[in-house]
């Protein structure tokens, strides 16, 4: 399909494409300091299990804003503790009520910065949602699973937690070994009757065996809600990207059919669904133009009745404030645009980039890569059309010095991909399922041919 069919396929005119790209540029503040946000009231859901009034729009605290390099990730960096005050102030003021964090995030101090961010409101104001983050052969046992829990609260400031989730499942012999056969989800279960797990429920990362598992398990353990992988790119197209996660519309599914509340996760796919290819960014403004690239991912999970909450990792001020226009309130998709999204699906998959959202959760590396700067590089040239791949393009040449540029300019050179020892260290720790090793020798490579022309 190429771009006029794309583009007839939409029902959307050259003409109209064009006036739509003018309107593409740099996210600007949408208020200044000492102005207000003019919105709507913000859009929330019903938890079935405890009534619970969520807003559909959560703040997810594991990228919160850094002292060093503005953007904290799962470690490095200070946070920065006074602007992480005032994104959660402007988000309380506008109906933001569910925060999510873990142990493991901000390299160990998003529990304790979110925390003190949220100790400044009435504890009837907010829903807080950590993890039993216990990964380590220390976590695994119940006295260190048990601390771990212990900490949760004492960093966050509070006697109960609303959401507790078993965090990142995805092999059920990694789950039984975390938390079944030490006894901690027993124990966990005792500490939901006594109220102070409002909530219990996991993240998912792993197979459709292992999900169907957690699924059967749910008449014993009653699974308050799951936490899942959720996009327009994943709702159908999981499975084609080489990846061995779940299609989101099965777990999606199975999840509503016993009444389990979905949080979801990944809403833009690591960033990559608001930074989409030209020709897609101005489809999308032509239907909308006032409205950002990323504002249609998270109006596709709010669409979908079932869902409680869409966790958003809001940085930067321009992204909540964005995100506040799309949820206060929500405007659901109708026919039309959910059949204009899987077009744009179908075109998105046609770049083959490698499909990481920059959780980082596989650092850090032993050898000192920097896994997802290099596929984010990566990324960012197929996305852009700027890949050096025919030498008999006209452009070639100067696609060529580009990418070797940025790649220099970007990722440090002890960071970059040829330094990889293949240890695979990172494996099992990559939600996404990407042979990490594998594509680094082929990144490799592709670099090295470039620089020996």
């Amino acid at each position: 399909m190429d771009r006029r069919e794309f583009l007839k396929r939409l029902g959307i005119s050259s003409a109209a494409v064009g006036v739509a790209a003018a309107s593409i540029g740099k996210p600007k503040y949408l208020f200044a300091e000492d102005d207000k946000l003019q919105l709507g009231e913000m859009t929330y859901r019903t938890n079935s299990s405890t009534g619970d009034k969520v807003s559909l729009l959560g703040y997810g605290m594991m990228r919160l804003p850094s002292k060093r390099t503005g953007n904290q990730g799962w470690g490095g960096g200070t946070i920065d503790q006074e602007q992480t005050n005032h994104l959660v102030d402007v988000a309380m003021e506008h109906g933001v009520n569910y925060y999510d964090t873990a142990p493991v995030y901000g390299n160990g101090k998003s529990e304790e910065a979110t925390g003190i961010a949220l100790h400044r409101y009435p504890r009837d104001k907010y829903f807080v949602a950590t993890k039993l983050s216990n990964f380590s052969p220390e976590g695994k046992t119940i006295e260190g699973a048990k601390k771990m829990y212990h900490n949760s609260m004492k960093y966050l400031q509070v006697d109960y937690i609303d959401y507790y989730l078993l965090h990142s499942v995805g092999d059920i012999g990694d789950f039984n070994a975390r938390f079944v056969d030490n006894g901690m989800l027993d124990y966990l279960m005792e500490e939901r009757k006594a109220g102070r797990v409002r909530n219990l429920g996991f993240s998912f990362h792993g197979s459709k065996e292992a999900f169907d598992e957690t699924m059967r398990l749910h008449e014993k353990y009653h699974w308050d809600f799951v936490q899942i992988q959720m996009n327009y790119l994943d709702w159908k197209n999981a499975k084609s990207q080489n990846r061995p996660n779940i299609n989101a519309d099965y777990l999606y599914n199975e999840l509503t059919k016993r009444n389990i509340s979905v949080v979801i996760m990944e809403p833009l796919f690591g960033g990559r669904l608001a930074k989409v290819s030209g020709d897609i960014a101005k489809v999308l403004k032509s239907h909308e133009p006032e409205k950002s690239v990323a504002s249609w991912a998270f109006r596709f999970c709010g669409t979908w009745p079932n869902v409680l909450t869409t966790l958003s990792g809001m940085t930067y001020m321009e992204h909540l404030e964005d995100n506040l226009k799309t949820f206060c309130p929500l405007k659901p998709l109708n026919n039309q645009e959910m059949q204009m999204l899987e077009a744009v699906c179908d075109e998105m998959l046609k770049y083959h980039q490698v499909p990481c959202t920059a959780c980082r959760y596989c650092m850090p590396c032993p050898a000192g890569v920097d896994i997802p700067l290099v596929f984010s590089h990566y990324n960012k040239c197929i996305n852009d059309k700027q890949m050096p791949l025919n030498k008999r393009d006209d452009d070639y040449e100067e696609k060529r010095k580009a990418f070797l540029v940025g790649y220099d300019n970007q990722v440090p050179k002890l960071a970059q991909a040829d330094q990889c020892v293949d240890c695979e260290e990172c494996l099992p720790k990559c939600p996404q399922g990407i042979q990490i090793p594998k594509k680094m020798a082929e990144i490799t490579t592709f670099v090295n041919s470039l620089r020996e022309e």
